[in-house]
């Protein structure tokens, strides 16, 4: 395959779980203000300003807008093309990823990708968002899911698909981190909580609604809803799809299916820096994690995947220029061994 195709396969799986996630973000956040009515100026600009830092958002969008009010966070959030992680950019980056690679997918999943993009760019987007941000927002994820299922169903399971699954798992898992740190203020910088409010409940539930993950969590623990457990399971889960060990399970698995490396094993620093994370989240408990310190346990852990990325990005996408007198030399040598 090469190394341009496996790039835009690449990126385009990554863009379309990153337009998901932010729109899951905007919407639990918008839901939970809605039980927050008797809040200030100040006290809103707090409340949405960790979005923007979880996003990785807040120093561009401060650039641009001196208040972080919520008209103007959703804005940048959802329609701002300057910002290079808001819903409509990401669409617009995997629709042009995926025109350049339109031989490698498949037409349903074409016709999916597009139709979102021109539903964006439309005025009925706009309609959509000004007359209900709730359904606006349900349009993206259902779009996003539909596309990870069209994926998954139409496109041949080859090298090309390994690909977008990393991208996809990468992302997701990176943006899981993102969603859980919205909240770490509500806990102690290091050691566990001892109490947790009425209000820490609430806002640690929106956590999991974010991550689509309120029904799994009740089915194991119930309504009893803790930074500790909601940590755990977006963190640790074996068995949850959008936690960020069953992330790094698939992405490990995707890397050895695209290299022929028997698991447990590695051929480049992607699968050597995959499988030691993987390692340290089977093995790692959530006290460990929370004597760490949950913000800075999760600012370790965005740059293990993004040194995950890079390293991919070096093994399979940067392909340096080759001496062919060298390259004839090594050839000869490799033939002179056998």
């Amino acid at each position: 395959m090469l190394s341009r195709v496996a790039n835009s396969l690449y990126w385009m799986s990554r863009y379309i779980e990153r337009a998901e996630n932010t729109a899951r973000i905007v919407d639990v956040n918008l839901q939970l203000l809605l039980d927050s009515r008797h809040l200030n100026d100040e006290q809103l600009t707090a409340y949405w300003m960790p979005i923007l830092q979880a996003t990785g958002d807040d120093e561009s969008f401060l650039k641009l807008h001196p208040h972080a009010t919520g008209q103007a966070v959703t804005e940048y959030l959802v329609f701002e093309l300057e910002n290079g992680n808001s819903i409509l950019t990401s669409v617009t980056q995997a629709r042009e990823n995926a025109r350049m690679v339109r031989d490698q997918i498949t037409v349903e999943m074409w016709e999916e990708l597009n139709r979102l993009y021109l539903f964006l760019r439309s005025p009925k987007a706009r309609e959509t968002w000004e007359d209900s941000p709730f359904e606006f927002l349900q349009q993206i994820k259902a779009s996003s899911l539909h596309l990870v299922g069209i994926i998954y169903a139409t496109v041949v399971h080859n090298e090309g698909w390994h690909f977008m699954q990393t991208g996809k798992f990468i992302e997701r898992a990176d943006q899981t981190t993102r969603i859980l740190d919205v909240r770490h203020t509500t806990v102690p910088t290091k050691g566990l909580p001892t109490k947790v409010s009425q209000t820490d409940a609430l806002e640690w539930s929106a956590v999991l609604r974010s991550c689509s993950a309120w029904d799994a969590y009740k089915d194991i623990h119930g309504g009893d809803v803790t930074p500790v457990k909601v940590a755990e399971f977006l963190l640790l889960s074996d068995s949850f799809p959008r936690s960020v060990r069953f992330c790094v399970e698939e992405l490990d698995r995707s890397l050895h299916d695209i290299s022929g490396i028997p698991s447990r094993r590695f051929s480049n620093d992607a699968e050597k820096l995959s499988g030691r994370l993987l390692a340290e989240l089977e093995f790692g408990t959530i006290e460990e994690i929370f004597a760490h310190g949950l913000h800075d346990y999760i600012d370790l852990l965005q740059i293990k995947l993004g040194n995950i990325g890079a390293s991919l990005f070096n093994a399979y996408i940067f392909q340096p220029f080759i001496n062919m007198e060298d390259e004839i030399l090594v050839q000869q040598e490799f033939q002179q061994q056998q």
